[in-house]
């Protein structure tokens, strides 16, 4: 099916040719996000085989060359995943690969998006209503919970040891301030974190690995956090 730029689309003739036409628009943006890369990197389709045969999934020279000619009539995430290693570049890049094509249909029978959205869909950073995965959500606050509790005890050291060495009153008390801030922060990243873990294991899920510095605060015993209200996750 011939497709047809529209404002706010392509015009669809049939249904049936659209989403056999979509299967084929999937497959040759990552047949070329492929080419492009191997041809970026100086390989050629012998030298990307040989390299996923060294990550433990062989993708035969002439398998590639049938994909990126755009004979091959299928292509296994497996595949994907594999050369998408082998090229060292995230799986998502090849299958909306941003900056280098432009709109795309993230599923047949939708209009087309921008590449960036519809990795963002991809990946449940930009989740549709009632599409929201609370544990993707969870693991997510975590990690930036954490991040936000290294950084704050990084601050707090970095102002007590300014507070020990300053050279006057007001520096020293600049220093104290600052201290106090950073240590309140941390106390905040504490409890997100505490909150989270609890939210994880209410749902029958092992939370996320922490350090034994980390875990000695976080999961210390007596501790009972409020997990009534998740809505500041």
């Amino acid at each position: 099916m011939t497709q047809h730029r529209r404002d706010h689309g392509y015009e669809k003739a049939d249904d049936e040719d659209d989403v056999l036409e979509w299967v084929d628009q999937v497959m040759a943006t990552v047949a070329d996000e492929v080419r492009r890369r191997r041809k970026e990197l100086g390989w050629s389709a012998q030298d990307l085989a040989d390299k996923c045969e060294e990550i433990g999934h062989p993708i035969p020279r002439n398998v590639i060359a049938n994909m990126e000619s755009g004979r091959r009539s299928n292509l296994p995430l497996v595949d994907v995943m594999v050369l998408a290693k082998a090229l060292n570049t995230p799986p998502i890049c090849l299958i909306y690969p941003v900056g280098y094509v432009d709109d795309v249909q993230r599923l047949p029978l939708q209009h087309p998006t921008s590449a960036l959205n519809a990795l963002h869909w991809f990946t449940g950073e930009d989740t549709e209503l009632g599409a929201d995965d609370d544990m993707l959500r969870y693991f997510r606050a975590h990690h930036a919970a954490e991040e936000q509790l290294q950084s704050a005890r990084r601050d707090e050291e970095y102002a007590r040891y300014h507070a020990e060495t300053a050279p006057n009153a007001d520096r020293k008390a600049e220093a104290l301030r600052a201290q106090a801030r950073a240590a309140e922060a941390a106390d905040d990243a504490e409890s997100r974190l505490r909150r989270i873990r609890a939210f994880i294991r209410e749902e029958g899920v092992t939370p996320p690995f922490l350090w034994p510095d980390l875990a000695a605060a976080i999961d210390s015993p007596g501790t009972d956090p409020d997990i009534t209200e998740e809505n500041d996750l």
